[in-house]
């Protein structure tokens, strides 16, 4: 019988990681007192393994969902990470992770550490044989092997660049460059956080960068600024620029990855006031690319609140917050020309939900979404009240109960067999 997709909910402010099966949301697996570090997501890697940082622990946590049913542990590994975690992402192989550093809860950029990890840098068999002379198939260990070096303050994005020898490009916003590192050269870093420099580096705009993400068939890296989605491509051990990709209108988009089903690039580009107090009036348009066709355009989602998107095997789904009520926006991608709006599907308000003249991300509650390329679910918090709302395509399908608020929204990611979602190299 087929595995059913899971969910992975975590509360980052009450700490722990809940792995529920869908649709009934049936418990599988628990793990206490995880703190995810939210800015930085789950990570899809191969084999339907997901990695977050735990942030209060400093620690990469790389977990198995469906690793207890073949008498796996949940958690396969952990590695030391430099922390608050700002970014993280992966190669290929899924062997290599980096794990930028941001402000954490502190208002200036403060840490320069970058973290390498890899995964497998042997096998090592813990064998401890019963009575009977047989291993337990549980007591096979991955030891992973950090190194952390010093580059440079920021809040910098990150990617693993090429499919052998990688680059990792640290995307910075103040002053604005794609800088890239040999992965080799930082395994082979000295103790005690040595700082290293860039082998290459490439200049963006100042200031604005926010957003990154890759195309594992092309090779291109993306990066998200006001003016426009900048592109860069490996060539002999370097970065070359392309011409960037435009938002199609006014405004700039806040977040940007990857759709594997359909090889697309998605975004939520905001306009309206600068004033964060005047957010219900702020603008907000899906943005796409296809990377085959190169067709380019925007839907118009509507006023307040859209940040971070996700991807299911049918559609693209936004949750908007907004003092006239809260929904789940559901867009069709496979429509000329332009995706179509399918369903606009009502969410129950969150006590200490955003209010006008205040910061949508300050103090309130918020939401998190998550789908899989390989599964018709998404899934939205309701923050502060331990609730998730699951849907299936444009059904509203039930309501999921985890025994901690999941305040500031909690997180969550939503996991499938064999669903490709690891085609997404970075965290989200």
């Amino acid at each position: 019988m087929p595995l059913p997709p899971r969910l992975l909910v975590a509360d980052q402010v009450a700490g722990g990681i809940r792995v529920l099966d869908l649709p009934s949301g049936t418990t599988v697996g628990v793990v206490e007192g995880r703190h995810l570090a939210e800015h930085a997501g789950f990570l899809a890697l191969p084999g339907g393994r997901s990695a977050f940082v735990d942030d209060l622990a400093g620690e990469l946590v790389v977990l198995d969902p469906y690793g207890p049913d073949a008498g796996r542990p949940l958690v396969e590994t952990t590695a030391p990470v430099a922390t608050p975690a700002e970014h993280l992402a992966t190669d290929a192989s899924g062997r290599l992770v980096a794990v930028t550093t941001g402000l954490g809860r502190n208002e200036e950029p403060w840490s320069d550490l970058l973290t390498l990890i890899d995964l497998r840098p042997d096998l090592t068999t813990l064998t401890t044989r019963t009575q009977s002379g047989t291993v337990n198939a549980r007591d096979h260990v991955v030891r992973a092997r950090s190194v952390r070096v010093r580059t440079r303050i920021g809040e910098p994005g990150v990617a693993l660049l090429g499919d052998e020898d990688p680059l990792v490009v640290l995307r910075h916003r103040e002053p604005g460059t794609l800088s890239a590192y040999a992965a080799e050269r930082l395994l082979a870093a000295a103790p005690a956080c040595p700082p290293v420099s860039p082998d290459h580096e490439l200049p963006l705009p100042d200031h604005d960068g926010h957003g990154d993400a890759l195309d594992p068939y092309s090779g291109r890296l993306f990066a998200a600024a006001g003016s426009g989605v900048h592109r860069a491509r490996r060539e002999d051990g370097r970065l070359v620029a392309e011409e960037p990709l435009d938002w199609a209108g006014p405004g700039r988009g806040y977040y940007l990855r990857l759709d594997p089903v359909r090889r697309t690039l998605w975004s939520c580009v905001r306009g309206g006031p600068a004033d964060p107090g005047r957010w219900p009036e702020w603008t907000n348009d899906a943005w796409f690319h296809d990377l085959a066709t190169g067709r380019t355009g925007r839907v118009p989602l509507g006023p307040g609140l859209v940040f971070r998107l996700a991807v299911a095997a049918a559609h693209i789904a936004y949750a908007r917050v907004h003092p006239d009520g809260d929904e789940l926006v559901l867009l069709d991608p496979s429509t000329t020309p332009l995706p179509r709006i399918t369903a606009r599907l009502p969410l129950p308000p969150m006590d200490g939900a955003p209010r006008p003249g205040g910061t949508p991300w300050d103090g309130v509650q918020r939401r998190a979404i998550a789908a899989s390329p390989g599964a018709a679910y998404t899934a939205v918090t309701r923050g502060g009240h331990g609730e998730v709302h699951l849907f299936e395509g444009i059904r509203p399908l039930t309501t999921l109960k985890v025994p901690t608020p999941l305040d500031d929204g909690g997180h969550i990611a939503l996991v499938a067999p064999g669903d490709g979602a690891q085609a997404d190299r970075i965290g989200r």
